[in-house]
C-alpha cells in the first residue's frame, strides 16, 4: 500500500485531499494542530493515521514522521500543504508580527516538513519518493492585499526548484501545485473580507475543492520516472492571466 503524509489535513484542501487518498486505498498520515478534527476524519478508515502536530515545531514534526513510518515502513509522498493567508491589505497596514507568522507557517513549516521527508526518502530502501508542495497562483500573479502570502509562496517556488535539483541523485521528485479559488475556509474568509469592504462587490468564481484534491492524487500516482513539475488548477473564470 502506498503511503502519503498530508500536512494541514484538518480542513480545506488538506482534508479534501486526505479523503481522496483514503478512498483510493493509500495509507494516509493526517497532520494538523486540531486533533479532534483529525480523529473525526480518520474515523471509519483503517488506513488513516492521526498525527496531531504543529508544522512549525521541529520536534513535534520529527515525532509525527517517526510515528507514521513506524506503522507504514516508509514514506512515498509528502503533500506539504499547511499554510495561512495572514493580514490582508497594503504593506503599511500589515503588522510585522502577522508577516512573521505567515513566513513561520508557510516557509519555515514547509521547510521543516520537506527536510524530514527528504531525509527519510534518501535513506529508506528502496530509495526515493515524492514531495508535492502546495504553492498558489500568488506564487506567479498576486491578488491585491496579499503581500505576506505572496512573499511566502514565491519562496515555496524556490524551495520546489531546489528540492527538484537536489533530489535527482536520490530518486526524490519534487513538484508544486498552484491552486486557485478552491472552495475552502480560506477562500470563504477572503470573500467575506471583500463583501465587508463593498457589499455590492462581485465575488470571484470558485471551484469544488475536490478538483484540487484529485489533481494532487494524479501527481502522486505518476511513475518514478515521471513528474508533474508544476501544475495550475483553478476556477475557469477567475482572474489570473493578466489579473494585475
Amino acid at each position: 500500500m502506498k503511503t502519503i503524509l498530508i500536512t494541514g489535513a484538518s480542513s480545506g484542501i488538506g482534508a479534501a485531499t486526505a479523503e481522496v487518498f483514503l478512498k483510493a486505498g493509500w495509507h494516509v498520515g493526517l497532520v494538523a494542530r486540531r486533533a479532534e478534527r483529525l480523529n473525526d476524519l480518520a474515523a471509519g478508515y483503517d488506513n488513516a493515521i492521526s498525527l496531531p502536530a504543529d508544522v512549525t515545531n521541529q520536534n513535534q514534526m520529527a515525532e509525527a514522521f517517526k510515528q507514521f513510518t513506524d506503522q507504514t515502513g516508509r514514506l512515498d509522498v509528502l503533500f506539504n500543504n499547511a499554510g495561512m493567508f495572514g493580514t490582508a491589505g497594503p504593506i503599511d497596514e500589515v503588522p510585522l508580527n502577522s508577516f512573521e507568522e505567515v513566513l513561520n507557517v508557510n516557509v519555515r513549516g514547509m521547510f521543516i516538513c520537506a527536510q524530514l521527508a527528504f531525509e527519510l526518502m534518501r535513506h529508506q530502501s528502496p530509495q526515493g519518493g515524492r514531495i508535492i508542495n502546495n504553492g498558489s497562483l500568488s506564487a506567479h500573479n498576486p491578488r491585491p492585499g496579499s503581500v505576506s502570502y505572496t512573499t511566502s509562496k514565491h519562496a515555496i517556488t524556490g524551495m520546489t526548484r531546489s528540492l527538484s535539483l537536489d533530489g535527482r541523485a536520490f530518486d526524490i521528485a519534487c513538484s508544486q501545485i498552484d491552486i486557485g479559488n478552491a472552495e475552502t475556509d480560506m477562500v470563504r474568509d477572503l470573500n467575506a473580507r471583500i463583501l465587508a469592504a463593498d457589499p455590492n462587490a462581485e465575488l470571484m468564481p470558485s471551484m469544488n475543492v475536490d478538483e484540487a484534491a484529485r489533481s494532487v492524487l494524479h501527481m502522486a500516482e505518476m511513475p518514478p520516472e515521471a513528474n508533474v513539475q508544476f501544475m495550475t488548477v483553478m476556477a475557469t473564470k477567475m482572474p489570473y492571466i493578466g489579473r494585475g
